[in-house]
């Protein structure tokens, strides 16, 4: 089977066992939920929505590295792709994270199983730039475009240009920032609510890139790559479609999406991705009150096994 540098066939997972949205990431996350909700019961369920993910993907051929996350201050730990991502080559790299809570769900454990697992030349840390109140919260500000080598990213609190450019030359990657924001003139928090890139297509809320000259220059990258492109209204972003992750099963191709992204895509839509991957719709209604869902559950590892 041809190998597809856009599609992980490992992920890193981690499974709460006090999971609540983060009271800390409420002020720039207009995606949170803003009602009230049984708090016991949340917990409960988003501990057997993880579980459940983590066994479909299995039954698909993806090997999942599932962590246990039993502690009560990190609220958000169940989204571990913003602290941390993998590079071919054996490289890790760890982020400086805006929410001061969210700073404690970085865990040497799990960079010490890639690196048991799997080769790693080294691991750059950007964490300290944190203290410069310089922030980029990993695959969550950045959608990477593995084949182009272009990394996508949205201005927000979440994503500084100083700290996406120094990312960009350790990784070789070309930075294309732009400002992206919803009907209220809110700042979309993270890029990849905004924007999946596939091996063959691309789906994203281009109208909600405010700027038209960048909008239009993006898409033409995307459509000049030979990439089929979807767009989605901000209706469909606010239901999800936009966080999903192309994954290597077993035998095929996989789309990652929650079961509310995929039900809000249209018959159309559906159609043109199911030409290259296979939809696994996921219920993580739960975990999606926290303002995030399946693409910010899932820690692609793309690094070669030991």
């Amino acid at each position: 089977m041809p190998s597809f540098p856009q599609a992980p066939k490992a992920v890193v997972m981690v499974r709460p066992h006090h999971f609540h949205p983060n009271e800390e990431t409420k002020l720039d996350n207009s995606y949170q939920a803003d009602k009230p909700f049984d708090e016991q019961a949340i917990k409960i369920k988003a501990y057997e929505q993880v579980t459940q993910v983590a066994k479909i993907l299995e039954s698909e051929g993806i090997t999942v590295h599932l962590f246990e996350d039993n502690g009560i201050e990190t609220p958000d730990s169940v989204f571990p792709n913003n602290w941390f991502s993998t590079h071919t080559g054996g490289h890790i790299a760890i982020y400086p994270m805006y929410a001061k809570n969210r700073r404690k769900e970085r865990r040497a454990d799990i960079i010490e199983l890639l690196k048991e697992q799997y080769r790693v030349q080294d691991v750059i840390d950007y964490s300290g730039l944190m203290y410069d109140e310089i922030y980029l919260e990993g695959t969550g500000a950045m959608v990477l475009d593995h084949v182009e080598r272009v990394a996508y990213a949205a201005q927000s609190n979440r994503t500084d240009s100083h700290a996406l450019e120094r990312f960009c030359s350790h990784f070789n990657f070309e930075p294309m920032m732009f400002n992206a924001k919803d009907k209220d003139g809110n700042a979309v928090y993270h890029t990849n609510v905004l924007m999946c890139i596939g091996s063959e297509f691309v789906m994203a809320g281009f109208d909600m890139i405010s700027d038209l000259k960048r909008r239009t220059e993006i898409i033409q990258r995307f459509e000049t790559s030979g990439k089929e492109v979807i767009n989605l209204s901000e209706q469909q972003i606010n239901a999800f479609c936009g966080n999903a992750l192309e994954l290597q099963g077993s035998s095929e191709r996989i789309l990652a999406l929650s079961a509310k992204a995929h039900s809000a895509l249209t018959i159309a839509q559906r159609t043109i991705l199911e030409k290259s991957v296979k939809l696994v719709p996921l219920d993580v209604s739960a975990i999606e009150l926290a303002g995030g869902s399946v693409r910010c559950m899932l820690a692609g590892i793309h690094l070669s096994k030991r």
